[in-house]
């Protein structure tokens, strides 16, 4: 499996999800929230920084079907969306529940974590399912 690279302006983010928390970069000095992290604020240049803890929902705002070529670790196809989340921001996810034809803009997801092992847990997103 190909492992994300955790520096210093995204450790805070995998501190979080081995706790099972999403969190989200934001500007101590205008409130600003943003992902991915970054080392300033785009908004006011701002270099303190720190999080708030998301909900985990959102919906999809776009996504792919991933289907050539295979990656280590996976099994083809891979449902990949661009999410947005209900705080205003945008995060890429991989979208497991779902089979490639049901995945649509516009659909529910709600945030779900896949411990890898006991360094790595990563989000992953699931279909919210409506009430019957």
């Amino acid at each position: 499996m190909i492992r994300p690279m955790v520096n210093r302006d995204s450790a805070y983010f995998w501190e979080g999800t081995q706790k099972g928390e999403l969190r989200v970069q934001s500007c101590n000095a205008c409130g600003a929230l943003r992902h991915p992290p970054g080392p300033a604020c785009p908004e006011c240049g701002g270099l303190d920084r720190g999080y708030v803890v998301a909900a985990g929902e959102g919906e999809v705002f776009s996504y792919v079907v991933h289907r050539h070529p295979p990656v280590p670790g996976k099994e083809l196809p891979i449902v990949i969306a661009l999410i947005d989340l209900d705080e205003g921001v945008r995060m890429v996810g991989e979208v497991h529940g779902v089979q490639p034809e049901e995945i649509e803009i516009g659909r529910r997801l709600r945030v779900d974590w896949h411990r890898v092992d006991d360094d790595l847990t990563l989000p992953v997103w699931r279909p919210v399912e409506e009430d019957s």
